[in-house]
């Protein structure tokens, strides 16, 4: 067997996640149950995974959830093919738990579409992730306020913050009707019960005999999660197949996988804590606000993003430098220091940003790319300046481009730290920044003390 063989053969997964944060959190349910990963921000050969030894998962980390259809087209279906040719059982088009998306921004659809075509067959959606508290229900979603903390659970087009996300609001929590509205494939539920029968095989062979492209399980508890496991390998018994949904995939494979015996390694041990840590925020959750008033409350030197300053002028007339002084400055007086775009959903600078932004001729969904872009830029030169070890981007979309920016190769697991959010080492090229710990944080992950925990390291 040659050495590409090799690879393809202890392949168990490849996936694409449509945003930065949700891909590490990926990345963590494959490692830390036992399956070494590692993730890339573009697609990598069979000759860059020689790199990689024993590595048996292969993620690329993407930017296709704040971006429109018409990317996507362009975009998606050479991605989906080199993914495929690494001769994995499985591509997972991985989405954030809260599912949220639009027709004109972060098509679930429209990517489902596309990885129909390009592995020509249906495609399974798993979207419930019980231990970060997201259940699916006769295919409908439910989510805790948070991952940690807080036991409320609310329909998701009733959540109190994605009902009101400031570029795909949640109006929908029925997910056939949600898909519904973003492609004219023929979309169907698969409940619990029929999962959990004796027939469960041949009734999903019969829905997808009768046309369904695209067949959502319920997923919201060990039972059913073991199931969605079994049927996703069932369903590529016989050719590669596409799958949509949150990290439920990976759960739900690794529960399978550990229930047929498949051997596992070692996951990685916590790292222990930080000198120093670095927090960007570009997310305007209330969980991510919260946050911030707990690290302000313990000591964390905070920073004020000017942002309708820095759309207004791109970048220049010293605003980076201005702020890479400030930050500096900053992390000699304080052991912990959070630089924030936002104080939540009704912070003051959100409209006057929108304003500059409307000014450039720009719109609300390119803030993400502005503001993450700049941000990684930022962070790069400090750590090129040395004492920096470890840092924190929270928000799913901006973290993508700050990723981007700092010239991040690729990402493993170095231990376990906040659910959905390990404690990464970056690859990349620049001895600056090779071997720098980073956690990638959604603005819904973590609880009040996320900060602190990542500080340190556990």
């Amino acid at each position: 067997m040659d050495e590409k063989t090799d690879i393809s053969s202890r392949l168990a997964l490849t996936f694409y996640g449509d945003d930065f944060t949700g891909s590490t959190d990926a990345m963590e349910a494959l490692t830390m149950a036992g399956i070494p990963t590692i993730l890339f921000l573009a697609p990598p050969s069979l000759s860059d995974l020689a790199r990689y030894p024993g590595v048996a998962a292969v993620g690329v980390a993407g930017t296709s959830r704040s971006r429109p259809p018409e990317w996507m087209d362009e975009e998606l279906p050479g991605v989906f093919r080199r993914l495929k040719a690494l001769g994995a059982p499985f591509c997972h088009y991985k989405t954030c738990s809260t599912f949220d998306s639009a027709p004109n921004v972060g098509s679930i659809g429209r990517a489902a579409e596309i990885g129909q075509d390009v592995f020509e067959g249906p495609v399974l959606v798993v979207v419930g992730v019980a231990r970060h508290k997201r259940y699916v229900m006769f295919s409908t979603l439910f989510a805790s306020a948070a991952f940690s903390g807080g036991d409320e659970v609310f329909r998701i087009d009733r959540h109190p913050t994605m009902s009101r996300h400031p570029v795909t609001p949640m109006g929908e929590a029925d997910l056939r009707r949600h898909l519904g509205a973003q492609t004219a494939r023929r979309i169907a539920g698969f409940d619990f019960r029929r999962m959990l029968a004796p027939d469960a095989d041949a009734a999903m062979a019969a829905e997808f005999a009768s046309g369904v492209d695209i067949l959502i399980l319920d997923t919201f508890d060990s039972a059913t999660t073991l199931a969605a496991g079994r049927l996703m390998v069932r369903h590529a018994e016989t050719a590669p197949r596409f799958l949509v949904g949150s990290s439920g995939v990976e759960y739900a494979l690794a529960e399978h996988f550990a229930a047929t015996g498949r051997p596992m390694v070692p996951p990685p041990a916590a790292r222990g804590a930080a000198d120093k840590l670095l927090v960007l925020c570009g997310s305007c959750s209330p969980i991510t606000a919260e946050q911030i008033g707990w690290a302000e409350s313990r000591g964390f030197a905070l920073i004020a993003l000017d942002t309708p300053r820095l759309i207004a002028s791109g970048g220049g007339d010293g605003v980076r430098d201005d702020l890479i002084a400030e930050i500096e400055r900053a992390l000699a007086g304080s052991a912990g220091v959070v630089l924030h775009s936002a104080r939540g959903p009704a912070d003051a600078r959100i409209a006057p940003t929108r304003a500059a932004l409307d000014r450039r001729g720009l719109s609300g969904q390119d803030s993400s790319r502005v503001l993450g872009g700049f941000l990684g830029g930022v962070v790069r030169d400090v750590l090129a300046r040395g004492g920096l070890g470890r840092i924190l981007l929270a928000g799913g979309d901006s973290s993508s481009y700050a990723a981007e920016a700092m010239g991040i190769e690729a990402l493993q697991v170095a231990g376990p730290l906040l659910p959905g959010a390990p404690l990464c080492r970056i690859h990349a090229p620049d001895p600056a920044i090779d071997g720098v710990e980073v956690v990638l944080k959604g603005g819904q992950a973590g609880g009040t003390d996320a900060f602190g925990r990542v500080m340190a390291g556990r």
